[in-house]
């Protein structure tokens, strides 16, 4: 089972709000995951993103591979 960090979109049209989430690889956007390990909202200056550090790097450390904006969003935090 192949696991990825990747964005799951919340909030109203217009207001989008964040959750950086472990899903499997083959999930939808915004569907089923496994946990929720951070959040980023980009509607608030400057964009806030917060993240569990610990569960970020267990999930890492077992190969957790993520998305091209969420390693992005880690390596700014």
């Amino acid at each position: 089972m192949a696991v990825t960090l990747k964005l799951a979109r919340h909030g109203a049209k217009g207001e989008p709000f964040y959750r950086i989430v472990a899903a499997t690889k083959g999930a939808k956007r915004d569907g089923r995951f496994l946990e929720r390990i951070g959040t980023y909202n980009p509607m608030v200056t400057p964009a806030a993103v917060t993240f569990n550090e610990v569960r970020l790097e267990r999930w890492m450390s077992v190969g957790a591979k993520p998305t091209e904006v969420v390693r992005r969003l880690i390596q700014k935090a």
